[in-house]
């Protein structure tokens, strides 16, 4: 139950949270990137620049993403487990009629 407990007060909103913020971190992300492109002399180096970027931040997005996932399946995995013990529990106290 502790666990259940962890991940719905914690773990999920942490996630949430995370996923937020990278929604702002990206915004600056995008702001720097377009910014330095049309002030940069090199536009190949600031393009590559761009790319290296916006490669890093899909990943960390995707990272945010895949743990917020599995932390959502857990705790799906852990209340079907304590719904499925509550029926057997029920069908045990009733009974062999059941």
């Amino acid at each position: 139950m502790a666990e259940l407990q962890m991940l719905l007060e914690e773990e999920i909103p942490a996630g949430r949270r995370a996923l937020l913020d990278s929604f702002t971190n990206l915004e600056r992300v995008a702001d720097y990137c377009e910014s330095n492109y049309v002030q940069s002399p090199d536009k190949h180096r600031a393009l590559e620049e761009t790319k290296d970027y916006t490669s890093q931040s899909l990943a960390s997005v995707a990272y945010l993403i895949n743990t917020l996932a599995n932390n959502v399946l857990q705790m799906l995995d852990i209340q079907l487990l304590y719904s499925s013990l509550g029926i057997c529990h029920s069908h045990r106290e009733a009974g062999p009629g059941l």
